[in-house]
C-alpha cells in the first residue's frame, strides 16, 4: 500500500517505475534519517566539548582587550 498526497495506491499494481521511483524515496528517507542522527550525535559531542572547554579555561586569564 502507498499513501501519496493523500491517495492510497496499490503498490502490486503500479508500473515497475513507479515502484522504483517509490524504492528510490525509501533509500533517500533512510539516509536522510541516518544523516539526522549523525547530526544529533555530532551536536551532543561538541556541545560535551564545549563544556569542558568552559572548564579547563576556569583556571586561565584571559588577555586584555
Amino acid at each position: 500500500m502507498l499513501t501519496f498526497e493523500g491517495k492510497r495506491y496499490d503498490l502490486n499494481t503500479l508500473p515497475d517505475e513507479v515502484k522504483e521511483l517509490v524504492r528510490g524515496m525509501q533509500v533517500a528517507d533512510a539516509q536522510l534519517r541516518m544523516h539526522e542522527d549523525t547530526l544529533k550525535v555530532l551536536a551532543v559531542g561538541r556541545q560535551s566539548m564545549a563544556m569542558q572547554l568552559n572548564e579547563r579555561l576556569q583556571g586561565v586569564t584571559p588577555m586584555a582587550d
